[in-house]
């Protein structure tokens, strides 16, 4: 498949002061929205001169909403309005939008339907395997390219050293700085060879706490020195290589400014990271609706301000553009609002340009790709690898917690093995004493323990103290923490419940292949 990306010529003429100011917003923008809401937005784009926009699935998907609170209404040709408000929204504008996602692991983290890669997790646990993150890096950058978005919002560089923390944990490539370095490096390398713009996010680093910024400030009460060792380590080494724009998260630390969070504060943006870290380029603000900061300012257009005096150039998910943009005009020299103009002209000229670029797209690629991660990302933790050997051996029950899931795995096990699938409750009153467990969590963030409801859990837990159980994991390695895990228990990681993973995790079971992954993170109650 031949992919023609779009292209834009920038206009030549001078910009007004009031078209520069525009070109510092970037409201959300939703797959599913009404047509008055659409027509509502073409209005704001052409009227205010908006620079930027970010897709959201919808908006009761979107940043606040994110934890389930309203219902999510599936669209499944969501790609289909995806370019076609793309080509409405560019119309609209008097000057090209960038258009912006968070395709973490692809555009599937938006929209359905869409080709979806391993969570940051899984790449973590790749060992020697950048190559592989490159890969990824770049395919997803190209299914952007092919959409007509040419900034992807990513991807995470916080080091998660915190198991609590509610909303990085899985986003993250783990927990050691120098692996963390690695692996973005790679997926920024794979996304600069498809041309799409990146973005390091959350400075100064949101892995080391247990509050959602979504919901709440989080503090990260650390030292100077504590953080440039580790938290600030990624974004210190990327910002030396090259990025396109840091995005400043939503977070209280005290040692630095202990009145305002980092998204306000001049002395973390334009101190911390301007002046100490060098950096020259775009810095964008995580959403500006987000109870971090959003309940803080109640009056429309001072949170925009606010962030813009602080340093920032980019105001994402700001409700506000109109009133933000007034007053910033009212009080704000031509000089400042000339710096960020040209920051984010310099974006719009390295993306935009006559020369039409085509590419070769493999419509197999991101199966091929979640293959390759497959099998070089199962890992092992075995507490006592001779019972695994002997469970093998010896007849035992094929437990399955589908969650709703697609369950090939411990079906592909019923057929070779003979083993018939069984549930919880009948692996319970079973008198066999050896199981297989494959476990597939009903969520991937840690809310609510993962989905699971207090007596399936407590099922679990007896299983796993009474009788001589091998888990297969397919989702987030932070559900061990809750299992209650002896030391001798034996588990293996799948990290993903794609097809492409459970085929990986039989031909594991079966012999045929060897674990070659690592766990990225520490677990606090099963640690080997």
């Amino acid at each position: 498949m031949t992919s023609t990306y779009q292209t834009y010529t920038l206009p030549k003429e001078t910009l007004t002061l009031k078209q520069k100011v525009g070109q510092l917003f970037m409201p959300a923008v939703f797959i599913n929205d009404t047509e008055e809401e659409v027509q509502k937005m073409e209005k704001l784009i052409k009227e205010q001169y908006v620079g930027s926009i970010c897709f959201f699935h919808s908006r009761a998907s979107a940043a606040t909403n994110f934890e389930g609170k309203k219902k999510i209404v599936l669209n499944e040709k969501s790609y289909d309005r995806l370019l076609e408000l793309i080509a409405r929204y560019q119309q609209a504008a008097s000057t090209p939008l960038l258009v912006a996602i968070d395709a973490e692991w692809g555009l599937a983290m938006r929209i359905e339907n869409t080709p979806q890669y391993p969570y940051a997790i899984a790449l973590g646990a790749l060992k020697n395997n950048d190559d592989l993150i490159f890969k990824v890096g770049e395919a997803i950058g190209n299914d952007c390219r092919q959409a007509g978005i040419q900034w992807n919002l990513a991807p995470v560089v916080d080091i998660n050293n915190n198991p609590e923390n509610p909303v990085i944990g899985y986003r993250s490539f783990g927990d050691d700085r120098k692996s963390v370095f690695d692996k973005a490096d790679a997926f920024l390398k794979g996304m600069a060879k498809s041309g799409t713009l990146n973005s390091i996010k959350h400075f100064p680093g949101h892995g080391d706490t247990a509050t959602d910024s979504h919901l709440g400030l989080p503090v990260i009460n650390k030292s100077m020195k504590e953080l440039m060792e580790n938290e600030l380590y990624p974004f210190q080494k990327l910002i030396e290589k090259g990025v396109d724009s840091v995005m400043v998260g939503h977070l209280l630390l005290p040692q630095l400014d202990a009145e305002n969070p980092s998204t306000t504060s001049s002395k973390i943006i334009s101190g911390l990271l301007r002046k100490q870290l060098d950096f020259d380029g775009v810095v964008i603000s995580d959403a500006l609706n987000m109870h971090a900061v959003s309940k803080k300012f109640p009056q429309k257009g001072v949170l925009e301000k606010a962030a813009f005096d602080a340093g920032m150039d980019v105001l994402c998910f700001s409700e506000n553009v109109k009133e933000g943009a007034e007053k910033i005009l009212a009080t704000t020299s031509e000089k400042r609002i000339q710096e960020s103009f040209d920051r984010i002209w310099a974006l719009k000229h390295k993306v935009f340009s006559e020369q039409i670029k085509s590419k070769e797209l493999d419509a197999d690629l991101h199966s091929k790709i979640n293959r390759e991660i497959a099998e070089q990302s199962i890992t092992e933790l075995y507490g006592d690898a001779s019972t695994v050997k002997k469970l093998k051996s010896l007849d035992f029950l094929n437990v399955a917690l589908n969650s709703g899931n697609e369950n090939k795995f411990s079906e592909q096990i019923s057929n070779q093995f003979g083993s018939k699938v069984v549930d919880l409750n009948t692996a319970l009153k079973s008198n066999d004493q050896n199981l297989v467990l494959s476990i597939f969590p009903p969520a991937v963030k840690p809310k609510d323990q993962f989905g699971f409801d207090e007596r399936t859990l407590a099922s679990i837990h007896k299983l796993i103290e009474e009788k001589n159980t091998l888990i297969y994991l397919f989702g987030n390695p932070y559900v061990l923490d809750i299992l209650k895990m002896k030391p001798s228990c034996n588990a293996v990681l799948v990290y993903q419940d794609f097809s492409e993973f459970q085929e990986v995790a039989f031909e594991h079971f079966s012999g045929k292949i060897k674990a070659n992954g690592n766990l990225p993170i520490q677990l606090k109650t099963f640690q080997l």
